[in-house]
């Protein structure tokens, strides 16, 4: 009997060890679960940021290529000094000549995009309106190559002529170059015949 007391302390000190034991189970599960679920998240918000990236590119060279094309057909059979641009945007998307499918909103905010005017108003280009670092730095696609190393998606600025528009020569008699085309150069003149010496 008096063994069988003495125990009883025991087993009760045994079974606080083992509550003890499960509280820190429990604890060290809630936090393991807590730093899974957080990197999940981040890698979730990564991998959206990358998609919305992408599409930003795409769409804002589109829309750039769609200002060229727009000021070349504007200026076809003119002679006009500079480019000519539309005033919205929409513009760009008419019948008969559409350049543009359809006006896209920006990406990253799903709002309107900031534009780029020239002096009479008219939308020589595009920006994000999102003051978030970009994941993507270098090695963009030629049209925009100059993007690299801008720490701002409202820095990327699609626009045309652009600072990766190649720069053509101009050469008298020589035809203007289309958006992304080749300049037609003018016809070489023949040379004059030789004199014939032969009399």
């Amino acid at each position: 009997m008096y063994r069988f007391m003495r125990n009883i302390p025991r087993e009760n000190g045994l079974l606080r060890d083992n509550r003890g034991i499960t509280y820190l189970f429990v604890m060290l599960s809630i936090v393991v679960l807590g730093l899974m679920a957080t990197a999940a998240a981040k890698q979730w918000k990564t991998t959206m940021q990358r998609e919305r990236e992408a599409e930003l590119l795409a769409r804002g060279i589109e829309i750039q290529y769609a200002i060229g094309a727009y000021s070349a057909l504007q200026k076809k059979g003119r002679v006009v000094p500079g480019e000519v641009y539309p005033m919205t945007l929409e513009e760009l998307t008419r019948q008969p000549k559409p350049v543009l499918r359809k006006v896209y909103p920006d990406p990253l905010t799903g709002k309107e995009w900031g534009y780029v005017r020239d002096q009479a108003g008219r939308i020589k280009g595009v920006r994000s309106t999102s003051k978030e670092e970009p994941i993507k730095q270098h090695e963009f696609p030629p049209a925009v190559r100059h993007f690299d190393g801008l720490t701002r998606y409202t820095d990327w600025v699609f626009q045309y002529p652009s600072a990766s528009t190649p720069v053509v020569p101009t050469v008298p008699g020589q035809q203007p170059a289309s958006p992304g085309g080749t300049p037609t150069a003018p016809a070489t003149p023949a040379a004059p015949a030789a004199p014939n010496s032969a009399q």
